[in-house]
């Protein structure tokens, strides 16, 4: 069982209104997202809340890293959003839906950039990510609909994040979560739940969240 089916069947077993449908999609490959939204049509008519949460980071500085993972970041932070984004809307259209939402889960990385070469290229992909919904939110203006677009950008927060960044060094991915008291996926959720129940009038463009205890 792949941990969305075991969430998926702890949620329901703990009695959460509500149903979880996990669907495995590669997100570096375009034809997975299209099958995947195809199947969302077919399935669930369409989409009318898209989050896109998927991003990771590989340790490859600007001046000696591998190209391989400079792509693989660019896939998934920044194309695989993109094409997210636009199925997500185009199935907003043609459902008439006029007030969807689409919320990118961007990072503090994506306002400034930290003195670790590791993460330089990261953080220019979350650099994209905070212009991408700002033209996002003025395309979306321009088609004279009220669809809101949103980033939510988090700090440290305790996932796998860092395990895959450092992915030779489990100690040093385990000591970044043990040095201060980090945000959790609960924190981000408890965001994205205030986006989604702010009135139709009111267009929120970033949310910046970070631990108390976190430098920068």
């Amino acid at each position: 069982m792949d941990c969305c089916t075991k969430l998926a069947a702890e949620c329901q077993s703990a009695g959460y209104t509500g149903t979880l449908i996990p669907y495995k999609c590669d997100l570096s490959n375009e034809e997975e997202i299209l099958s995947m939204f195809s199947a969302i049509k077919t399935l669930h008519q369409g989409v009318d809340v898209c989050i896109n949460n998927a991003g990771l980071a590989r340790a490859e500085p600007l001046l000696s890293g591998k190209t391989e993972g400079w792509r693989n970041m660019i896939d998934v932070n920044v194309l695989a959003l993109s094409i997210c984004t636009r199925e997500a809307y185009q199935s907003m259209k043609e459902r008439n839906i006029d007030d969807g939402h689409i919320i990118n889960i961007n990072s503090m990385s994506g306002h400034r950039v930290v003195q670790q070469p590791a993460v330089h290229f990261y953080c220019a992909s979350k650099f994209a990510v905070t212009a991408l919904t700002e033209g996002i939110r003025q395309e979306l203006r321009e088609a004279k609909t009220h669809i809101r677009a949103t980033c939510i950008s988090p700090g440290l927060v305790e996932t796998e994040f860092a395990f895959r960044l450092h992915n030779n060094d489990p100690e040093k991915a385990a000591a970044t979560y043990e040095s201060i008291r980090c945000l959790k996926g609960e924190d981000i959720a408890s965001a994205i739940t205030y986006v989604l129940s702010s009135p139709p009038h009111v267009q929120i463009g970033d949310i910046q969240l970070r631990p108390t205890e976190q430098v920068s």
